[in-house]
This record gives structure tokens, sequence and C-alpha cells, in this order.
């Protein structure tokens, strides 16, 4: 199929969409944002290797359906850059994709953050 790339190319194309996403997609910007607070809450409240583990995997699955759902979004712009019902569909269900994913992380936060936070404002009173 297609063209055969070197390994640093193949990753300056990969760092160029996350740039592209970051300066394009207010959503994806969000989404960094909250990673970003989520790691330094999980640095100061000192979480165990596997709640790491778990926190960084939600955060990946954000992010990583956001870039999914605006690739999606741009392709089916040029394949359809009229109004049809079916890609209304592709585009709707590739942003609830995405709402899903963020209320799963929102879930995974609250078990993590939660009852860290209540003990340490338990001990500040």
């Amino acid at each position: 199929m297609g063209y055969e790339h070197s390994l640093p190319k193949s990753f300056r194309y990969a760092f160029s969409g996350v740039r592209t996403a970051l300066r394009e997609e207010p959503n994806f910007k969000i989404h960094i944002l909250i990673a970003i607070l989520a790691a330094i809450l999980g640095f100061f409240l000192k979480l165990a290797p596997i709640e790491w583990l778990v926190l960084t995997l939600t955060i990946a699955m954000v992010l990583i359906l956001e870039l999914m759902n605006t690739s999606l979004e741009v392709m089916v712009d040029i394949v359809s850059p009229e109004i049809h019902e079916k890609a209304k569909i592709a585009k709707d269900v590739a942003a609830a994709s995405v709402l899903l994913a963020s209320i799963s992380a929102v879930i995974v936060g609250i078990v993590i953050f939660l009852p860290k936070i209540l003990v340490f404002l338990a001990l500040t009173k």
C-alpha cells in the first residue's frame, strides 16, 4: 500500500499530529490541561504504582479517542463536505466515544483521588 518512511520520520509525523491537535482542537487542549492537573495532584497525593497505571491508561484513553475523533471528523469533512445524515452519524458516534471515555475518566478520578483528598482534609483539621 503506501509510503515507506524511516522511523525518525514516522515519529516526526506523529508529533506533528499532536502539535496540530494542540493548536487547532480546543477540546484536546482541555484534556491535556486536565491530564496535567491530575498528574500534579497524583504527585501531591503520592499515588501508588497501580493508581498511576490506572490514571495513565485512563488519560491515554481519553487523549487517543480525542485524536481519533478529530481524525474522523476531518476525513468525513473531506469525503462529505455537504451535510449528509451518515456523515453526521459517524461524527456524532466518534464524539460519543470521547464523551464516554471522559465520563469514565471522571469516575476513575473520583475513585482514586476522593479518598486521598478526604484523608488529607481530615489530617489538616
